[in-house]
């Protein structure tokens, strides 16, 4: 038999053979639209019944119920990780407390420690769904967490997701707990780990300015009062002022910081401690001080610490203070800048973009404004607090997603525009000598330091000739030969005119 005839015979074969197989492959295939078993939703229930779960979704049914009812805002809890994280600590710290209580199973903490780590190395963050903005005092926060974990951990340690039997959201992760002490917890924790943050950059903000006065701390200037010509100071000792003022903001938010110390877990409802662990409420707060590196401890009274909101008034109320003190710093800063011809222009703000969309060559001073901007925020933000705090009614405070989302978005703006401020602004201030040497030698101001040389009475005539004449009190003073130029250079040496002492100023 030839090649030729055995290839004709075998190849109906072999067609028939593939024919058979490729059938047999696409009857496997699933149908277009069918789900395969690991894709298909898995079906809860709580209070209100069943529901179906996206079989990708690591929350449950209280979360799925919370995205249905509290679609408002669009900005959600994992807008700000921090909070992300601080439920993964606080929940990790009340399941270590519970199993020193020998109240949990050490396999349910081996699970919730591995789905705190997840949460904690930026994983399952997209989970978070729940609006800022929900009633029921955090209730779906609370409940987003503990399920999110719960999910995470049963797949952490080999089950699917909705196998409760292995670790349970409301048994295991809200163990001893309620969403009134657990949220207000979660809350402190976030704004602690991140007050450090903001505290660093305003730190760096204030040594930007001294250096600024350190570099320009002899250069004589007027300073003004009530936007009048008033007596000389320095640059450098405006800017070492502005530094000096942010220090005490500092001291302020340190201050603040501790009023946020004391966490009523094992509170549970109202304060009254039910279905608590003796011992956990102590352990719970050595947890979380070993957890945030802060030194948290049990509240002395559960019972006010449930309702009282007076940590979250006070750091408000800090951080309120720092805007003040930064709109203050950014207004001065504008007026310092104006003109370029027609204002002070006695510094000079980087140029960072064109000002106008139809005056051609203006720059405007953004970063100032957008601090302003900021300001006002915080500010605003502060009232929000402050309106929450006094609103709630009896052994709760139903308003504290309210206080933490005001306070957080605070906390996170100040840090973010402190660092723009100091990069984009304050870093690159120069100075005009020659308009400041103009003022100083056309201002009335410095008639004011002739007091001593002169006398009040000679003094008030040159301020008075001076202003009719138009013509500035050293010029007159050399006209009229009162004083050498030789005193006249000491006149204005700034350490005799400004009680410059260059000693107490240094670079911190």
């Amino acid at each position: 038999m030839t090649d030729l005839s055995l290839r004709c015979r075998v190849a109906p074969l072999t067609l028939a053979l593939m024919l058979i197989l490729c059938l047999a492959s696409v009857q496997s295939w699933p149908q277009e639209g069918a789900a395969s078993p690991a894709s298909q939703p898995r079906t809860e229930k709580d209070l209100l019944g069943e529901k179906e779960i996206p079989a990708n979704a690591y929350y449950g049914v209280q979360t799925a119920r919370a995205l249905e009812n509290f679609q408002l805002s669009g900005v959600l809890i994992n807008h700000y990780p921090g909070f992300v994280e601080a439920w993964a600590i606080v929940k990790l710290a009340a399941a270590q407390a519970n199993a020193d209580v020998r109240a949990m199973k050490p396999e349910r903490l081996a699970a919730i420690q591995k789905a705190h780590d997840e949460v904690m190395a930026g994983k399952y963050h997209d989970q978070f769904l729940v609006d800022w903005y929900q009633g029921g005092a955090g209730t779906s926060t609370n409940m987003n967490a503990n399920e999110v974990l719960a999910n995470v951990g049963l797949e952490a340690t080999g089950h699917r997701k909705g196998e409760y039997q292995f670790l349970e959201p409301h048994d295991d992760l809200n163990m001893s707990q309620s969403t009134n002490d657990s949220y207000p917890t979660a809350i402190k924790v976030a704004i602690l780990l991140r007050n450090d943050k903001l505290i660093e950059e305003l730190k760096m903000l204030a040594a930007s300015f001294r250096a600024k006065g350190q570099a320009y701390l002899e250069i004589v200037k007027m300073g003004r009062t009530e936007m009048q010509d008033a007596v000389p100071m320095t640059v450098g000792q405006e800017f070492h002022a502005f530094a000096t003022s942010l220090d005490g903001e500092i001291q302020g938010l340190q201050d603040a910081e501790k009023s946020l110390y004391a966490v009523n877990m094992g509170a549970t409802a109202i304060g009254t401690g039910i279905n608590v662990p003796k011992g956990y409420p102590e352990k719970c707060a050595e947890h979380l001080a070993k957890l945030t590196g802060k030194p948290i401890v049990p509240a002395s009274d559960m019972l006010a610490a449930t309702w009282d909101q007076q940590g979250f008034v006070a750091y408000s109320s800090a951080m309120k203070s720092l805007a003040i003190k930064l709109s203050k710093i950014s207004s001065d800063l504008i007026l310092l800048t104006s003109g370029p011809r027609a204002g002070l222009s006695e510094i000079n703000l980087p140029a960072l973009q064109p000002g106008s969309s139809i005056m051609p060559g203006k720059v405007n001073p953004v970063v100032p404004e957008v601090m302003n901007l900021v300001a006002f925020r915080v500010m605003g933000n502060d009232y929000v607090t402050t309106l929450a705090a006094h609103s709630g009614q009896l052994q709760l405070n139903a308003y504290e997603p309210i206080e933490g989302l005001s306070i957080l978005e605070s906390q996170h703006l100040l840090y973010h525009t402190s660092m723009l401020f100091r990069t984009k602004c304050i870093d690159g201030v120069t100075i005009n000598e020659k308009v400041l040497a103009h003022y100083m030698e056309t201002t009335v101001g410095i008639v004011t330091a002739l007091n001593p040389v002169l006398g009040y009475d000679k003094a008030t005539e040159l301020a008075n000739e001076a202003y009719k004449s138009g013509k500035g009190v050293l010029e007159i003073i050399r006209e009229k030969k009162l004083l050498t130029e030789q005193q006249i250079k000491d006149l204005l040496d700034p350490v005799k005119l400004t009680g410059l002492d260059k000693a107490k100023y240094t670079t911190k």
